[in-house]
């Protein structure tokens, strides 16, 4: 669906060049949400603001349904942004307009008829639930609301992209969960692909099916979120995720200062749920100190975590380890 071929992109300041984006390869399938995450100035925002050429790539390759999109000329990308919709952090309603007029506004750029309008803008009203604020201004709505007439506006087109640049990080939890909820319901009922920009573990978590990690304008590591979760390879991948697992922090745990070996554990789905460390105990002559836990709720399944110390007979402790692998427990010794 789309594929991005090392691409990079400059910027030119105080007669220095600075690269925000360097040789990113990324390939997203049809219908899947795909997250992009990384810390603030990493890249990301001008990595999708490429995607649909609101900014102009330095160098590389963008192929969406195998179209080059970095050779078209303005009317020819003209008609293909028709096919990708976008939702941002702030909003960017026109205050003047209504949430009618706000919906209705791309299909006018577009020539639609007053009919063809009127019937898709009260079907995407009621799509994300807006009925009452039709004749709404932006000013008297709630931040989760003025998200809901943006993403309405997005697909008033029909497209069949959709990209979402921080979209929720202006929100509250609960307002948050509601938009990823709808995200995820309109990817179901429309097969949209959604690529999906945050710094928040958490939205990866709830939403994302694979997820790149952005650092430096470099992507470090890329996978389904399930592996991520389950075994993250940078650095950066496990702090994100450390600030979602415990109030601990991995990084506080120094294995040097315990007498035993210090293992970090991840499990599966439902074996997330059983007392493997119970029956590792009781079947081998160890002692466990239990340093942290958590367990992180996917979009598909659960991973569950800990952090071990085991101390005892060398010998017994390698019999402890392989049995927790042989329970297809992931084992880290840190």
């Amino acid at each position: 669906m789309i594929t991005i071929e090392n691409l990079s992109k400059s910027f030119e300041s105080g007669g220095k060049k600075i690269w925000a984006v360097k040789d990113v390869n990324i390939h997203i399938n049809k219908g899947e949400i795909f997250g992009i995450i990384g810390l603030s100035g990493a890249g990301k925002s001008t990595l999708i603001r490429c995607l649909n050429r609101l900014e102009e790539p330095t160098e590389g390759k963008i192929t969406i349904d195998g179209v080059n999109i970095t050779n078209l000329n303005k009317k020819e990308l003209r008609s293909v942004r028709k096919d990708i919709g976008m939702i941002f952090q702030h909003f960017n309603l026109l205050s003047q307009k209504t949430v009618y007029e706000n919906i209705a506004f791309p299909l006018e750029l577009d020539g639609s008829n007053k009919n063809e309008i009127d019937s898709r803008v009260n079907t995407l009203l009621e799509y994300v639930e807006l009925v009452d604020k039709r004749d709404a201004y932006p000013s008297s709505l709630s931040g989760g609301q003025k998200q809901r007439v943006a993403i309405a506006r997005a697909l008033a087109n029909n497209p069949k992209i959709l990209l979402s640049d921080e979209g929720t990080s202006a929100l509250d939890p609960k307002t948050t969960k509601s938009i990823l909820e709808l995200l995820n319901r309109i990817r179901k009922e429309f097969g949209l692909t959604i690529v999906l920009i945050t710094h928040q573990m958490e939205v990866v978590k709830d939403i994302c099916d694979k997820v790149a990690i952005i650092e430096n304008g470099e992507i470090i590591e890329t996978n389904t979120a399930l592996e991520l979760f389950r075994n993250p390879k940078t650095k950066t991948a496990k702090t994100f995720i450390s600030s979602l697992k415990s109030n601990v922090d991995e990084e506080s745990i120094i294995p040097e200062q315990f007498d035993g070996k210090v293992i970090r554990l991840s499990f599966l789905g439902n074996s997330a749920r059983e007392p493997i460390v119970s029956k590792m105990i009781n079947q081998f002559n160890i002692e466990v100190n239990i340093l942290s836990g958590n367990i992180n709720e996917l979009i598909s399944t659960c991973v569950g975590y800990l952090i071990l110390e085991l101390s005892g007979e060398d010998e017994e402790v390698a019999k402890a380890i392989d049995y927790l692998k042989n329970q297809n427990v992931n084992v880290e010794v840190i």
